[in-house]
């Protein structure tokens, strides 16, 4: 079966299981995600599962990056923040629907191969940094949408500073790995208002400035 037959099958998959969303669709459909894995998972790229991409991190499952895509609502005129860039995918993913894309990962290694895919795939509005997620990127705030993927113990105060007023952050919240769910929160005039999607395993955010709040 070629990659292009397995990519099909999966979106039909998803569509199956809810993903109505014709832009997140598309958007995953023009990723080819066989170059977001270990070349010994190729064959896997397509299924719809979380893989290993090493340094203990992975590759998000397809359908909750496709429902993460979905939720977050990007425009083609906003700016996006993404927490935990790993394999680059999601990033590749959000791309083409935003007018820019910061992205924050804290590994030099998977940094580097995900500018060098992004590279390769001729994505240009992409900005990388190497750092602390949960600090998130002041210099460049505020932010229209911000993506987290990876589990933090509770919504990251300086990452709710940085969302603009009428804001979207989607992000997973949970310290186990059988008691994470997928929030939305939108940024309000005088708060936030948060809504509790559904379950999911991530990894969990590492991050410097949310261990010295605790």
């Amino acid at each position: 079966m070629t990659q292009e037959t397995r990519k099909i099958r999966l979106i039909m998959q998803l569509r199956r299981e809810g993903i109505t969303n014709t832009r997140a669709l598309a958007a995953l459909e023009r990723v080819p995600r066989e170059m977001f894995v270990p070349e010994r998972l190729a064959d896997r790229a397509y299924d719809n599962n979380a893989l290993p991409i090493g340094k203990g991190q992975t590759i998000s499952q397809p359908y909750v990056v496709a429902a993460m895509t979905d939720k977050l609502d990007v425009g083609p005129r906003m700016k996006v923040l993404e927490v935990g860039t790993g394999s680059g995918y999601q990033a590749a993913v959000l791309a083409p629907l935003c007018r820019r894309l910061y992205t924050i990962e804290r590994d030099r290694e998977l940094l580097h191969a995900a500018e060098q895919r992004f590279k390769e795939l001729g994505i240009r509005n992409i900005v990388t940094w190497l750092g602390d997620g949960a600090k998130g990127w002041p210099e460049q705030a505020p932010f229209d949408r911000i993506i987290v993927t990876a589990a933090a113990p509770r919504i990251p105060p300086r990452l709710l500073d940085q969302l603009a007023v009428g804001g979207i952050m989607v992000l997973p919240v949970g310290t186990d790995d059988f008691e994470q769910d997928l929030i939305r929160v939108r940024r309000t005039e005088d708060g936030h208002e948060t809504e509790k999607l559904f379950p999911v395993r991530f990894v969990p955010l590492v991050s410097d400035v949310l261990a010295d709040e605790e």
